[in-house]
């Protein structure tokens, strides 16, 4: 991710990522707060690593108590795949066709907060690029052809 942002760090659309950690897949993020910010630097994947995108609070992304966002998010982007998993490392019910499956899923914004596209968690960021582009390049013609100044497209959850 931190290449993804790297890349597309631009003045007039910059692309932003938001990461939301979820401890209902294995048990695998137990921590809170800057906990999970010092695994990830010091332990996971470690070696003084920092991430430049913005952490949300844990949440739950399925089940009973799942978070109004992933709610929304799931109702507007399918699941791109039919498989679920072994629901022995899940941590949550019911489980539904449309949860996500593990760590690491994708949900791509455009600038005006529409969701557009959702990746299963196994879809490299970098090959996300082709659709980041295309949504960067629809951001510009928006802004060229409205006028509107950047603040208006940033959208913070």
């Amino acid at each position: 991710m931190n290449a993804l942002l790297d890349e597309f760090d631009d003045a007039v659309c910059p692309l932003k990522i938001y990461g939301a950690p979820c401890n209902q897949f294995g048990l695998q993020e137990p921590g809170v707060g800057i906990e999970i910010v010092h695994t990830i630097e010091y332990v996971r994947p470690g070696h003084g690593f920092k991430p430049k995108l913005d952490l949300l609070a844990k949440r739950d992304v399925n089940g009973k108590n799942e978070d109004e966002l992933f709610a929304w998010l799931k109702s507007l982007c399918p699941n791109p795949s039919t498989m679920i998993g072994d629901p022995s490392g899940f941590y949550f019910s019911p489980i539904r066709t449309t949860d996500i499956t593990w760590n690491f899923a994708k949900f791509l914004i455009d600038h005006r907060g529409r969701p557009k596209k959702r990746y299963e968690p196994s879809f490299k960021p970098l090959d996300m690029k082709k659709d980041i582009q295309e949504l960067m390049d629809e951001c510009k013609q928006a802004r060229k052809h409205e006028g509107i100044s950047r603040d208006i497209f940033q959208i913070d959850v």
